[in-house]
């Protein structure tokens, strides 16, 4: 999962916890190492690799069970910093756009959590969480009966056809491939160059619709993640009747309880309730609040503050991925009645100063940035203890096959980066090769991490220079494979509890292109071998596979300098109810939440 430019790491990420966790560290804001809780935060996150349960036709069915206490009524106060880059379900692979997303649009199959924590894959639009066959290289959905979209139009099977087809397109760039190349292989554009607008279908063989509430997906191996898949918001339907291609993504056609009804992009985007969503054919979503306006521009200090200060529309706010300013923790935890207004939870999330492989060739000099970086100054960015640990590897600790002591840069041991042992490295390396362009988003978060990177760099005798990029299409511009950069930050999170979902998308070698999330550009026989060989084994050998990957990566290849693990620590308005930290958005869960007066 892709991770958001502006503070926290980007995109909809199915972390699945047994709950929010207890950040008790006491911080302050050093960025520190916060010790024993920091290993208790750790050993809790560790429950979110456990893997969810499928649910059948009662789980799937609907009204999602009441939140207590909820009342109808009212409009919810959204405050971010960045504005979204995208709206069209086929191009969100972030977890802002993902949060809107779950507001505004239905897919096949969709997460549920229960007030204890436990995570399952339920239908959303289908019937149940999907069937099976063929030693699961079949799988089969029906779709309910009354579903419509904002338009009052039905959902059928040919709206899952179309789709899925538009995935192929070429003004879909930004969202997960996953269902496509699965569908089709690593060049699936080829298969459907115009993405389903012309004459020309996937066959039946790939993907049939025999009748309008029948859907069938055929692979070529065993897909047993698939229901998990589908729930990603970037697998939202998108009807065929107004499908209006690359203008889509400013006017979308809502599916789920609330729909559009102002989009002023990069300034305020206005929610109304949805009368053609039907809370009977929805286990997972509510609809108390009249609306949502999300108001974009504000930054974490001053969202922060407003909601400290609690008066007037504060009162009915959230903030969307921001979360606490670093600065004003202590205001926070200090205060027992803004305290209790916050939701915490430990985020899958790795943070990493990514390499363009194709402008930064000598691993001599990954390997001084990589001992060069201050962890420990980062991560007091974002809030010391109640932000993030630092990271010694790839794997965070929600993820199986997570290695706690796997510190091949000795980054526990020199939180504050090793300089001696990266200008030791550094010798003999020629001087137009110490000049680094280093890309960074416009917004607070991103100025702090600024000056972490020039300072740490600046000290082994790298000569940095500084690039400004848009917060909001942060990811786009890095994602451009002619980008002028050297070094970027980047975070990534786990799509599902499985390294398939890390590995594969940031560093399989088939997958550089404008638009992946291969940032670094890794093209490595060895990797791409062993990617490979770990999707066509059981979880079991699989995670030795996945295991060894990660060493080779970290060891031989460096594409990226790991620095830390995120949590999130986000605050919201008295009069908001029903706030709690969602273990499948790793944010607060903004499905429940409803107007208490």
């Amino acid at each position: 999962m892709k991770p958001i430019s502006s503070r926290r790491a980007r995109a909809i990420v199915v972390a699945l916890a047994a709950g929010s966790l207890a950040l008790t560290a006491c911080s302050k804001n050093d960025g520190g190492d916060s010790g024993a809780d920091s290993k208790k935060d750790q050993k809790e996150a560790s429950v979110q690799s456990k893997a969810v349960t499928y649910a059948d036709a009662a789980g799937s069915t609907g009204p999602a069970a009441e939140v207590a206490g909820a009342k109808a009524g009212g409009t919810i106060n959204v405050y971010q910093e960045a504005g979204l880059s995208h709206l069209d379900p086929g191009q969100i692979y972030v977890s802002d756009a993902g949060q809107v997303a779950n507001l505004l649009f239905r897919r096949l199959t969709q997460f549920k959590e229960d007030d204890k924590g436990n995570v399952s894959v339920v239908g959303d639009l289908a019937t149940d969480s999907g069937k099976s066959s063929d030693g699961g290289k079949t799988w089969t959905f029906t779709l309910k009966d009354g579903v419509k979209d904002q338009n009052g139009n039905a959902i059928t099977s040919a709206d899952v056809r179309h789709t899925v087809e538009r995935q192929y397109a070429k003004f879909i760039f930004d969202g997960p491939t996953y269902l496509q190349t699965w569908l089709s292989g690593s060049d699936y554009r080829k298969a459907l160059p115009d993405g389903g607008f012309g004459k020309k279908h996937l066959p039946d063989s790939v993907l049939a619709t025999p009748d309008d509430k029948t859907v069938v997906f055929h692979f070529d191996t065993a897909r047993p993640d698939l229901p998990q898949t589908l729930a990603m918001a970037g697998y939202a339907i998108v009807p065929a009747k107004g499908d209006t291609k690359e203008k889509y993504d400013k006017a979308p056609v809502a599916t789920g309880p609330y729909k559009i009804v102002s989009n002023k992009v990069g300034k305020e985007l206005v929610l109304a309730k949805n009368t053609n969503w039907d809370p009977k054919t929805d286990s997972v979503r509510h609809q108390y609040a009249n609306g949502f306006d999300f108001q974009f521009g504000i930054t974490e200090s001053t969202q922060t503050k407003r909601l400290i200060a609690d008066q007037g529309e504060d009162k009915n706010a959230i903030q969307l991925t921001g979360g606490v300013e670093a600065t004003q923790i202590q205001d926070v935890i200090g205060n027992a009645a803004v305290s209790k207004r916050t939701v915490k939870g430990y985020q899958p999330y790795v943070m990493q100063l990514t390499f363009n492989l194709d402008r930064v060739k000598d691993l001599k000099v990954r390997q001084a940035i990589t001992y060069a970086v201050n962890s420990k100054s980062l991560i007091a960015g974002e809030g010391g203890a109640y932000g993030g640990d630092v990271a010694p590897n790839y794997f965070a600790p929600t993820l199986p096959g997570y290695e706690a002591s796997y510190d091949p840069y000795g980054r526990l041991k020199m939180p504050q980066g090793n300089i001696a042992k990266a200008k030791e490295i550094l010798k003999g390396v020629p001087a137009a090769e110490k000049k680094v362009v280093f890309a960074y988003s416009n917004s607070e978060a991103g100025q702090k991490r600024k000056v972490a990177i020039e300072d740490a760099l600046t000290k082994v005798g790298f000569n940095v220079v500084s690039k400004e990029v848009d917060s909001a299409s942060y990811y786009e511009q890095i994602g451009k494979l002619n980008n002028p950069y050297d070094l970027y930050i980047t975070g990534w999170g786990q799509d599902w509890p499985s390294a398939a979902t890390v590995i594969t998308p940031i560093y399989d070698g088939t997958q550089v292109a404008d638009g992946s999330s291969n940032y670094s550009h890794v093209k490595d026989p060895k990797v791409d071998e062993l990617i490979k060989k770990a999707l066509t084994q059981d979880p079991t050998a699989a995670a030795a596979t996945w295991k060894e990957a990660q060493h080779y990566l970290l060891e031989k290849v460096l594409p990226a300098a790991p620095l830390w693990y995120t949590k999130q620590f986000q605050l919201s308005g008295s009069n908001i109810g029903g706030a709690r930290y969602g273990s499948v958005s790793s944010l607060i869960d903004i499905t429940r939440l409803y107007v208490k007066s």
